[in-house]
């Protein structure tokens, strides 16, 4: 039993290993050339708009070819691992956000980080000085009376921020998790989530770019074959489902980065020990409406930025309903 029980993670691993996103990839550019070149079939006019309007043409094409840029340039980036926050911080300093007293905070620098030790160096130092500065950096961000078990990663036995969760698939802990993208190959966190707002949002665009078109070939009164018209309404009720299923998407994600959530924290609120307990309209890491869009937009620069989960009393302020002063002094903003 304890040999087939140690085997199979080192399957699980090794299967991890093998997948390759090049197949994933090479499908979605297939589908973009697919649906962007049947336009060209289907409508004959459009080697005349081509000569008579170059310029619109030339948008298209170029709204093409960021849409695809954007999409490898999201799928190949990281989303944020522990390991890396451990590794980054013995080069810079992690700044630790407590937004009950983020003035304050923001003018103060805390220590370093020190990053993962190998073998030989861990046996000669003491435990405790290898992993006590993120240890204690781990704890203050957590209420009193938290139980390690709780912020432990049971796989990979790092010790997670609050909004970390360790993703099956990357196997690996990622910060300010919100789900892993199917479509892209890789995990949205912390520092790739702003980039995946984009991507959906030029995504959205092209795919209402193309509908209009496939529209507007299916108008034509011109003689055209019937298999033509017969693929261009399946090619167009396949690209309406998509843009409806863009379209929420990225109505949800611009909401979440709003309010400065996750697709997990909304998703899971309830099983997340620590979001226990606070009521469902209080959004316990969001610091305005102006920050979080700042927060959201340039995660990259601010380094890693680890959220500390905000005292009771102000949760409990938050809860308050908004009154007259509030809406004039922008308290949402």
């Amino acid at each position: 039993m304890a040999s087939s029980s140690a085997a199979e993670p080192g399957v699980r691993i090794s299967d991890r290993t093998r997948r390759s996103p090049l197949g994933l990839r090479a499908m979605v550019l297939l589908m973009h050339v697919v649906f962007v070149g049947a336009v060209f079939m289907l409508d004959s006019t459009l080697d005349r708009r081509i000569r008579e309007e170059t310029w619109y043409i030339g948008v298209y094409g170029v709204l093409v070819l960021i849409t695809l840029v954007q999409y490898f340039y999201t799928a190949g980036s990281s989303p944020g691992y522990v390991i890396d926050a451990m590794q980054a911080g013995g080069r810079m300093h992690a700044t630790f956000v407590n937004t009950a007293i983020l003035s304050k905070q923001s003018s103060s620098k805390h220590g370093s980080l020190k990053p993962p030790m190998n073998q030989p160096q861990l046996e000669k130092l003491s435990p405790v000085s290898s992993t006590s500065s993120w240890l204690q950096q781990i704890v203050n961000l957590y209420p009193p009376g938290s139980s390690n078990r709780d912020w432990t990663c049971a796989y990979c036995k790092a010790m997670q921020p609050p909004r970390t969760r360790h993703c099956h698939d990357c196997d690996k802990c990622v910060l300010q998790f919100d789900h892993h993208c199917v479509w892209l190959g890789t995990c949205i966190g912390k520092k790739n989530h702003c980039r995946f707002w984009w991507y959906i949002f030029e995504e959205t665009i092209l795919c209402t770019w193309t509908v209009a078109l496939y529209i507007e070939s299916l108008h034509l009164d011109i003689d055209k074959a019937w298999w033509k018209d017969f693929i261009g309404v399946i090619m167009l009720a396949v690209l309406i489902f998509i843009l409806l299923f863009l379209l929420l998407l990225l109505m949800f994600h611009s909401y979440i980065a709003l309010t400065n959530q996750t697709t997990y924290e909304v998703a899971r609120r309830k099983r997340i020990f620590y979001l226990r307990g606070i009521p469902d309209r209080v959004h316990p890491f969001s610091k305005g409406i102006c920050r979080n869009i700042y927060d959201f937009c340039f995660s990259r620069q601010n380094g890693f930025v680890l959220e500390a989960l905000p005292p009771l009393e102000e949760l409990e302020a938050r809860a308050a309903p908004y009154t007259c002063r509030d809406i004039i002094c922008c308290r949402c903003c």
